[in-house]
C-alpha cells in the first residue's frame, strides 16, 4: 500500500472479479466520491511485464534451431565434399575388397571424429560463455549438467544424421568406375 496521490493496493480474494471491484468502489465511494479507482488484475500485471521476457526467449530458440540447422547443413556440405574427394581411394578400397558395411563405417568414424572434436572445443566454450551469462540465468546454475547433456545428445544426433546420406552415397560407388571418375 502506497501513500501520496497514487497508491496501489493488492486485494487477494475468492470473490469473482466483477462483485470485488464493485465492492471496493462502493466502500472507497463512501468515503470519497472523488478518488479515482483502477482495477488491474496481478496476473496479467505480471503477464504484461514478462512479454519482452518471453519474445526475447522465443527469438533465441529460433536462432538456436536455425544456427542447428545451419551446422548441419555446413557438416553435410563438409563430408559430401570428403566423400567426393576421396571417391578413388574409395573405389580402391572396395575394389580390393572392403564391402559397403565397411566403408559406411568409416564415413561415420570420420564424422565421429569431427564430431568429437567439435563436441569438445564447443562444450568448453560454453562452460567458459555459461560463467560469463551467469548474470542473466535466473533460476539456473550456470553449469547446468542436464542442458548441457541434452545440447551434446541434440548436436550428436544432428551430426550423425548429416553424416549418414555422405556415408550411403560412398558405399553405393560402383568400384570400377569410381578410380575413372577424376
Amino acid at each position: 500500500m502506497g501513500s501520496g496521490p497514487f497508491a496501489q493496493i493488492l486485494i487477494r480474494s475468492n470473490v469473482p472479479l466483477p462483485a470485488l471491484t464493485e465492492q471496493v468502489k462502493s466502500a472507497i465511494a463512501g468515503v470519497s466520491p472523488n478518488i479515482l479507482i483502477y482495477f488491474r488484475v496481478f496476473k496479467t500485471m505480471i503477464r504484461d511485464h514478462l512479454v519482452d521476457d518471453r519474445v526475447m526467449a522465443m527469438l533465441s530458440g529460433f536462432f538456436a534451431a536455425l544456427a542447428t540447422l545451419l551446422a548441419i547443413i555446413g557438416l553435410y556440405g563438409v563430408m559430401s565434399y570428403m566423400v567426393a574427394r576421396r571417391r578413388s581411394e574409395i573405389g580402391i578400397r572396395m575394389a580390393l575388397g572392403a564391402n559397403a558395411g565397411n566403408v559406411s563405417k568409416m564415413i561415420l568414424r570420420e564424422a565421429g571424429l569431427l564430431l568429437a572434436v567439435g563436441l569438445v572445443v564447443g562444450t568448453g566454450l560454453a562452460v567458459a560463455a555459461s560463467t560469463v551469462a551467469s548474470t542473466l540465468l535466473f533460476g539456473l546454475k550456470p553449469h547446468d549438467p542436464a542442458t548441457l547433456a541434452m545440447a551434446v545428445a541434440a548436436l550428436a544426433l544432428a551430426a550423425l544424421a548429416a553424416s549418414y546420406l555422405p556415408a550411403r552415397r560412398a558405399a553405393r560407388l560402383d568400384p570400377m568406375t569410381a578410380p575413372r571418375e577424376e
